[in-house]
């Protein structure tokens, strides 16, 4: 077996999981990449082998937890003990609550939330067995802030978050020297948006600002060196976080005016175009979206735990200027 390191990524075959899998090849990690969809799998093999990687390309639904447990198997099999493991695969319905089916909120759920659950246990199996590991959870701005017309999709990042917040508990608890890290993404240019079952009469579309996948798999391998507990990646993300947490009522209301007109195009939603819902997208579309002229390269990647300790500094600065002031006073 290798001494490269090992990274797996599910959801790798498009969109980030496909930029991750080439940032971690280019870095020469070997490269297990989990998907659904055989033609994109075949393409993220080639891009992993011809930025010098290993690749492993494996058919996995991580809506089924065998699959995902029988792939990280034979990625330890074959590849080696593995040393991070990316849990990014996704699946979103855009339409109205009440015109989602019972169906299609179970399946948004069991990919987008339980996922990333399987994919987690399949990696403490044998993470846990070493004490040692890092998994990466790809979150959203909208684990804290959810927007309408997504609902399957908001609650199953914020269900993540809260499942991620336990565990991190728990392997503390136990001494566990292996690392939890979840990113909170911004708009990003992928072919989720042709991909995504739509309920509307146009196409839909990222809410600006939109920042490319390989600006996620930059900020996965910074994450990687410094594991971060949690990165917010993109002023809006940070911007649409901290705004929910002073001031909600007021999100609440702009979204309810705003929040179709900001997921949409005027473009009338193409007919017959399959979706990825219960199914795997079809071709190879690689990374990125139809939004290339309109996606930064660039985002600033915002660690959370500086806003906790800027509070910390503030709280302490402010109880030290009281003291001094009662200090000050001249005895009655």
């Amino acid at each position: 077996m290798s001494s490269q390191p090992i990274v797996a990524i599910t959801g790798a075959s498009a969109g980030v999981g496909r930029a991750i899998a080439a940032a971690f090849a280019e870095r020469g990690w070997q490269v297990a990449a989990l998907a659904r969809g055989d033609e994109g799998l075949a393409g993220t093999q080639r891009e992993i082998e011809r930025a010098g990687g290993r690749a492993l390309a494996i058919e996995a639904d991580v809506s089924n937890a065998s699959d995902v447990m029988r792939a990280a198997e034979r990625v330890e099999s074959e590849f080696g003990p593995i040393d991070v493991w990316v849990n990014n695969a996704m699946v979103t319905v855009y339409a109205p609550v009440v015109e989602i089916t019972p169906q299609e909120f179970e399946q948004v759920t069991r990919v987008t939330y339980l996922g990333q659950v399987y994919g987690t246990l399949a990696a403490l199996k044998f993470m846990r067995a070493r004490n040692r590991g890092h998994i990466i959870f790809i979150g959203s701005a909208l684990a804290y802030r959810s927007i309408p017309f997504q609902a399957p999709y908001c609650a199953a990042k914020a269900a993540i978050r809260g499942f991620v917040d336990s565990l991190r508990s728990e392997l503390m608890n136990e001494g566990s020297k292996i690392r939890l890290t979840m990113l909170q993404l911004p708009a990003v240019n992928t072919p989720q948006f042709d991909w995504a079952r739509n309920k509307f009469d146009c196409e839909v579309a990222p809410v600006p600002p939109i920042f490319q996948p390989e600006t996620i798999a930059n900020a996965v391998l910074r994450a990687v060196a410094e594991a971060p507990r949690e990165y917010w990646i993109g002023i809006s993300a940070a911007k649409a976080i901290i705004a929910q947490m002073l001031m909600p009522a007021l999100l609440d209301r702009y979204l309810a005016k705003e929040g179709k007109a900001s997921e949409t195009t005027s473009q009338p939603k193409k007919t017959g175009r399959p979706d990825n819902l219960f199914s795997a997208g079809q071709g190879d579309p690689g990374a990125h979206g139809r939004f290339d002229a309109r996606a930064s390269q660039h985002a600033f990647v915002f660690n959370p735990e500086w806003l906790r300790a800027g509070a910390a500094i503030g709280l302490l600065a402010a109880s030290v200027v009281t003291l001094a002031k009662k200090g000050a006073r001249p005895p009655p």
